[in-house]
């Protein structure tokens, strides 16, 4: 892989939050799933998610931006410790210029020690790979399965949970990068992004939303719909109601751990007719005459 910082953009030795925002901005350029069909774009995903998960992690950021390792995790020294060996001559001693290893080269200690280290670098744990991935507000909120197509190419069916919140990570042990030589896996994270929904908010385990009701129905009183984030229900609006009062249904906001749910609020907009109805306004002209109040 090239230079992590050179693929996402930014200046070497950035930030965290510097790097996480060169990323989400890429990772939406070229998502696939956005970009359907286009190789180039779905490559470039792959290059940058990779990039993210190495700068991502601070001991794998901080033993690069010392020249310790490379942009593929390699070990620096160990690489120039192999080409060494590799340069030896025919017949010759594997030996760094100026440097012996003596009376060790033969012997059985020495064998099994190199046998240990080359077993311990065969067997290194895959690199962790973070994804962000964007939630709708009801499947957040209630829970829903989705199939992500993930950087190396696999899709993979992930299950999201109820009460899922902004910025939540998943942890999904075993489906990061395989690890060298049959080693274990890492692990993919998931960043979890909630769209807004253009009725509901959510604060905590409570939904609040706006509910639009006529003249008629605020000033006579009666039984109406409301939609939920757990379906519509029937809901009585008491004569004389007001814009901004405000109703409580219960039990039909977001999913809690002991298995009840938050309460569904719902402030009052009182919406006139639009375009004006005459017969109202001759109405409301006729009764204003006779029955003016304060509310100011």
């Amino acid at each position: 892989m090239r230079d992590p910082y050179e693929v996402l953009g930014v200046a070497k030795n950035a930030e965290i939050k510097d790097i996480k925002k060169a990323y989400r901005k890429l990772a939406r350029a070229h998502h696939p799933d956005l970009r359907p069909g286009d190789k180039q774009s779905e490559e470039r995903f792959k290059e940058v998610a990779a990039a993210y998960d190495f700068l991502s992690d601070e001991t794998k950021k901080a033993a690069y931006d010392r020249g310790e390792i490379d942009a593929a995790g390699a070990p620096r020294a160990e690489r120039r410790f192999y080409r060494d060996f590799a340069e030896a001559g025919r017949g010759g001693r594997y030996t760094a210029a100026g440097e012996t290893f003596g009376d060790f080269e033969n012997s059985d200690l020495f064998a099994e020690l190199f046998r240990g280290v080359r077993r311990d670098t065969r067997k290194m744990r895959g690199a962790d790979v973070r994804q962000r991935v964007d939630v709708d507000f009801l499947d957040a909120v209630n829970g829903a399965q989705r199939e992500l197509l993930l950087p190396d190419g696999r899709r993979l069916k992930v299950t999201i949970p109820p009460a899922t919140t902004d910025g939540q990570t998943l942890r999904l042990k075993g489906q990061g990068q395989p690890g060298p030589g049959g080693g274990p896996a890492g692990d993919l994270h998931l960043e979890l992004a909630v769209r807004p929904h253009p009725q509901f908010t959510r604060k905590d385990a409570d939904i609040y939303a706006d509910l639009p009701v006529t003249l008629g129905e605020a000033v006579l009183g009666g039984r109406i719909e409301v939609p939920t984030v757990d379906g519509v229900v029937s809901m009585t609006i008491p004569r004389g109601s007001n814009s901004g009062t405000r109703m409580r249904v219960r039990g039909k906001g977001v999913p809690t751990p002991g298995g009840t749910r938050g309460d569904h609020y719902v402030t009052l907009k009182v919406v006139l007719p639009d375009p004006p109805d005459p017969d109202l306004t001759s109405l409301i002209e006729s009764w204003a005459a006779n029955h003016p109040y304060r509310v100011r």
